[in-house]
């Protein structure tokens, strides 16, 4: 007889306890009534439409991104990222799959596609026209997605998604965190093409990819949980679609953890373990070309010492057996001359001789070196 009173007693408690939540949770979110779905399917079916706004607003979000990403500027893609009208049928997308209107989800496939095609045949095309001959850091930071893309996709996707829902949500805000996600990534893919650069394709292609299905999950459960649809199966669908994409994004992840440890390492042993700029060196700064093949690192320090060819290759070898990897090392020195007040009567003062415009002072504490 305990025992069963203790498991009624807990049953009890359970119930209770989830009745609390489902209080809590209609109290943040209360649940919609007919009218309100209906108005909603209205206005999504607008927001999906192939029409002239949202053709224009497309062209002129390609244009900026393509523009800003060319001339590695952040505030130009940024421009972009707030005229993008890529979250319009996004969202449509999102509803109509669960609510099963085919109407609405025929249109908001169309303008995606629609959306999605034209923006890489302009890209591409800009790209060819201008023919920039290397990439800035901009477009090679959305050729290398991973898992912390999916979070910021699925998070811009939950944002949009009670945007719409919600009155007290800035539609504004929601537009412009959904908009960072799409149109730059996209833009990269046919500048990739117009390079002839597919490993850059494919990778911003699968970030677009990521953010077009993290922000569409994130928007029907965002829907699903404001009373305005049901889960159905297109919500399993594309939940499986996005657990798929956390094999290469894992895999681009761990590999991006990878490399900053092995940047930490070498920094490590360039300034303790090594002879060459182990001593009397200051603000060691170490960037690693990944993209290169082999990889190149780049040190940047501050030294009065002659660093020559040689102890560079000294430096690589090192490196290349403590890693177990083939690196190549290029070093930047920033020479340090120390000054001091006594030796301003025995200083000599060098001038280059492709400079003809200068004034000789009368004594002779001055030389001319040839310019390299």
């Amino acid at each position: 007889m305990p025992e069963k009173s203790s498991k009624l007693f807990n049953g009890k408690k359970i119930k209770a306890f989830f009745r609390w939540l489902r209080i809590i949770f209609y109290r943040l979110i209360p649940p919609t009534d007919i009218e309100n779905i209906k108005c909603l399917d209205k206005t999504l079916t607008l927001d999906s439409s192939w029409n002239t706004d949202f053709i224009l607003c497309t062209v002129s979000a390609c244009l900026i991104a393509t523009f800003g990403l060319l001339s590695n500027s952040a505030a130009v893609i940024i421009g972009a990222m707030i005229v993008a009208p890529l979250m319009l049928p996004l969202r449509g997308l999102a509803f109509s799959a669960c609510e099963g209107n085919l109407n609405l989800f025929r249109k908001a496939l169309f303008s995606i596609i629609g959306a999605t095609l034209l923006s890489i045949f302009l890209s591409s095309l800009i790209a060819k026209i201008v023919s920039f001959p290397d990439v800035g850091s901009e477009i090679i930071a959305r050729t290398q997605p991973n898992l912390l893309d999916l979070g910021i996709a699925i998070t811009a996707g939950a944002i949009s998604g009670f945007g719409k829902v919600r009155s007290g949500i800035s539609e504004t805000l929601a537009g412009t965190a959904i908009a960072v996600a799409l149109m730059p990534p996209l833009c990269v893919v046919g500048i990739s093409f117009a390079m002839g650069n597919s490993s850059f394709a494919y990778g911003s292609f699968l970030l677009y990819l990521t953010n077009l299905l993290g922000i569409t999950l994130a928007c029907m459960i965002a829907f699903i949980l404001s009373g305005y649809t049901k889960a159905t199966k297109a919500l399993g669908w594309t939940t499986v679609l996005t657990l798929l994409l956390i094999i290469p994004l894992g895999s681009s992840f761990f590999r991006l953890l990878q490399q900053q440890r092995i940047e930490t390492e070498i920094k490590q042993k360039l300034v303790n373990e090594t002879i060459t700029v182990g001593k009397d060196v200051d603000n060691v700064r170490v960037r690693i070309e990944w993209t290169s093949l082999p990889p190149v690192i780049n040190v940047v320090l501050q030294t009065d010492k002659y660093i020559s060819p040689n102890q560079v290759r000294l430096v690589e070898n090192f490196l290349n057996q403590r890693l177990n990897d083939d690196f190549e090392v290029v070093f930047s020195i920033i020479p340090i001359r120390n000054i001091r007040a006594k030796d301003i009567e025995n200083s000599v003062i060098e001038f280059p001789l492709d400079k003809d415009n200068y004034t000789l002072p009368k004594n002779n504490n001055f030389k001319f070196f040839q310019s390299r």
